[in-house]
């Protein structure tokens, strides 16, 4: 089987040849090498391609012939094995043999090969062979050999379709590589276009995440901010509460404060009127002091002058612009309490001495027999006076009211000092407890009269309301305290006095800066006058203690009596730097008679119709009647007149129409000379008011209503 032993050698040889040692590697592509490239090199024979021809040629030498030879081998075999290798491709390995042309290649003799034992065995052999065949790596052309061999022939042929098989199977495994690659990079661009469809949809998803993340962000800032802004809308409703508490507080203090400072600035009003009352009256004590001339007395009259410039000092402290404190009240009170003490004592020893008299002329009774022979005399001398006086009165005007008008004003003064009298030991008590209610008293009798206005008549009626209570001994509310006057036996009389002496005031400060707010002082005053007559009679009474006019009277001037103490007397006030200022005087005249000019022609609306005035105006006729019947006295009675004619003529001329208007005439012809006959140049100003008054009534006939008049409407308001 030397063919099986061949194929196989040369298997190996192949093998081992640069073709067979092509590997294959399915990452050439992919790494951009050529599949083929190994097969695009010359083939060449192996240094051992001598070898395996020697052992090919196992036939005689003489069955072979030289390639060079012309002439054909006619022998089947040769003729077959002949036809057989030209029918074959020439194979690279007898293009490896013969390098040269056929023609001149020189013949080869090849020796039989060796057996397999002779190739293990004899080594020295195969060097010897691979010696011979050295000279084909020579440079040098070898001598064209002849392959006559059918065998040759046969195993080129066989190389030559291995070869071909071998190129089919690579070309039909590179198609499939290369149906593969493009099924591969099909299938990978689908993957990729997939893969970018995939990508595409992710990034748009996140994209719609990023948006939707986004919006949700700007969301959750749009709710944070609105939370925000709530937030910062509460705190700012808070801070506006508490700047609104904060400021009602404030103004609640501010209030609080000036409801203090009006309440200091009252009680320090009060404290002042008591003040000018406890003056008035330590220097009408005084006065009772002053006829005590005697030698005995002199003690007396020096502590009474003391006393005296001790409330003086008191009340020069108060003429700067300051209220008198509570001490200097009680300073004052003391030093009008030990006036008081030396009246008393004075009287006393006044009483002492009317006895000493007493005695002394009932020893001289003959005396006085004879001095009853004189007094006869003298009291024929008397009415003779008396009768003469008479006839001037019928011939001419007074000088003095008349007798029922005086013993009127007596008893109207009588009743106020009884009443004032009576609450002595309330003024005159140390007991702090009743001092303090005292004040409490005084406030609730003061106050509401200083909170009559014409604002409204619903405050007009709360104000009387207030007063009426108090009077009826029911507690009202004043300062923040309940006061009655129950608290004390004489407290009524203390709060009656008080109220009448506060009406009286208010027409001397209020009315005489403004006219109009005579009014609803006067409609007050005469309700309480209707439902409290006492109260009305202690109004007249110090009405006329501080304006005389009003009665109408004109006090004389008695003897032994100063000028200081006949001018307050008359109404002036006296104080240490002097009297005062005539036209300050007339001022508060006529702040006091039209406050009495109102009264008269004014009723509280809601009492009892049916019931008479208690103090109408029939008084305010008597007055005017008595006024003209007495002698005019310069500056004060045309003011007077004038005053009285502009609040209360239209009420007047109403109710006695033809008669008012006889009056009128009578002062325009008759009284309206004297007053000019007894008034001074410098005092003309309230003479020509007066005579442009009577003119314009006279003319128009008719006297308008004054200013200020309570309406009907007003009670509605």
């Amino acid at each position: 089987m030397p063919a099986e032993s061949l194929r196989w050698d040369t298997l190996d040889a192949l093998k081992n040849s640069p073709k067979g040692r092509i590997k294959y590697n399915p990452d050439w592509l992919e790494r951009g090498e050529d599949i083929l490239a190994g097969c695009n090199e010359s083939p060449s024979l192996s240094p051992l391609s001598g070898l395996i021809l020697k052992r090919l040629s196992t036939r005689p030498l003489q069955k072979t012939r030289s390639l060079s030879s012309p002439s054909r081998d006619t022998s089947p075999g040769l003729s077959e094995e002949g036809a057989l290798s030209s029918s074959l491709p020439t194979s690279p390995y007898q293009t490896l043999l013969s390098p040269a042309s056929p023609r001149s290649a020189s013949p080869l003799h090849l020796s039989s090969p060796p057996t397999s034992s002779s190739k293990q065995d004899d080594q020295p052999e195969e060097e010897e062979d691979e010696a011979d065949l050295s000279p084909v790596a020579n440079p040098t052309p070898p001598p064209a050999i002849s392959l006559m061999s059918p065998k040759a022939t046969q195993v080129a042929g066989f190389i030559r379709i291995c070869e071909e098989k071998h190129r089919a199977k690579a070309k039909a495994a590179l198609n499939r590589r290369v149906e593969l690659q493009e099924h591969l990079v099909a299938t990978v661009a689908g993957l990729e276009s997939e893969q970018l469809k995939r990508f595409e949809e992710l990034m748009e998803l996140k994209q719609r995440q990023e948006f939707q993340s986004m919006r949700d962000m700007l969301d959750k800032e749009a709710q944070e901010s609105l939370g925000r802004q709530e937030k910062m809308k509460e705190e700012h409703q808070k801070r506006i509460k508490i700047l609104n508490l904060r400021l009602r507080e404030a103004e609640q203090q501010r209030l609080r404060e000036a409801e203090l400072e009006r309440q200091r600035q009252t009680d320090g009003r009060e404290r002042l009127r008591a003040l000018n009352a406890v003056q008035e009256e330590v220097l009408q004590l005084h006065q009772l002091l002053e006829p005590a001339t005697a030698l005995d007395h002199a003690s007396l009259i020096t502590r009474g002058n003391q006393l005296c410039s001790q409330v003086s000092e008191v009340v020069r402290t108060t003429a700067e612009g300051e209220f008198p404190s509570v001490e200097d009240m009680a300073v004052v009170e003391r030093a009008l309490q030990d006036m008081r003490s030396l009246v008393r004592e004075l009287q006393q020893q006044v009483s002492q001495e009317v006895e000493r008299r007493r005695r002394e002329q009932e020893e001289e009774e003959n005396l006085r027999k004879q001095a009853e022979l004189q007094a006869q005399q003298e009291q024929e001398k008397k009415n003779a006076a008396l009768s003469a006086k008479e006839k001037a009165k019928k011939k001419g005007l007074q000088n003095s009211a008349d007798e029922s008008t005086l013993k009127w004003f007596k008893e109207l003064q009588e009743a106020a000092y009884q009443c004032a009298q009576s609450f002595e030991d309330l003024n005159n008590t140390k007991d702090m407890q009743t001092k303090k209610m005292r004040m409490e008293l005084q406030k609730a009798a003061s106050i509401p009269v200083s909170q009559i206005s014409s604002v409204s008549g619903s405050k007009l009626r709360e104000v009387f309301d207030k007063i009426d209570k108090l009077l009826s001994g029911r507690p009202v509310v004043s300062g923040g305290k309940s006061v009655s006057t129950s608290l004390h036996p004489h407290g009524l009389e203390f709060v009656s006095y008080k109220l009448a002496e506060k009406f009286v005031k208010q027409g001397e400060e209020e009315v005489a800066s403004h006219h109009e707010a005579a009014f609803p002082i006067a409609v007050v005053a005469s309700g309480v006058w209707e439902l409290h007559p006492r109260v009305g009679d202690l109004i007249l009474a110090h009405l006329h203690k501080k304006c005389p006019y009003s009665v109408p009277y004109y006090p004389p001037m008695k003897e032994g009596t100063s000028v200081e103490d006949y001018q307050r007397i008359l109404g002036y006030r006296v104080e240490d730097s002097g009297v005062e200022a005539q036209d300050s005087f007339l001022k508060r005249m006529s702040g006091m008679i039209r406050l009495y000019a109102a009264i008269i022609q004014l009723r509280w609306p809601y009492t009892n119709k049916q019931t008479p005035d208690p103090h109408g105006l029939n008084h305010g006729w008597r007055w005017l009647a008595q006024m003209l019947n007495m002698e005019p006295l310069a500056d004060v009675t045309a003011t007077l007149l004038f005053d009285f004619l502009e609040v209360c003529g239209h009420a007047l001329m109403k109710q006695y129409q033809g008669q008012f208007w006889k009056v009128i005439f009578l002062i325009k012809d008759d009284y309206f000379p004297r007053i000019e006959a007894v008034t001074s140049t410098g005092q003309m100003g309230s003479v020509m008011r007066l005579k442009q008054f009577l003119e314009n009534a006279l003319r128009t006939k008719q006297i308008p209503p004054p200013k200020g008049q309570l309406f009907p409407g007003f009670w509605r308001t």
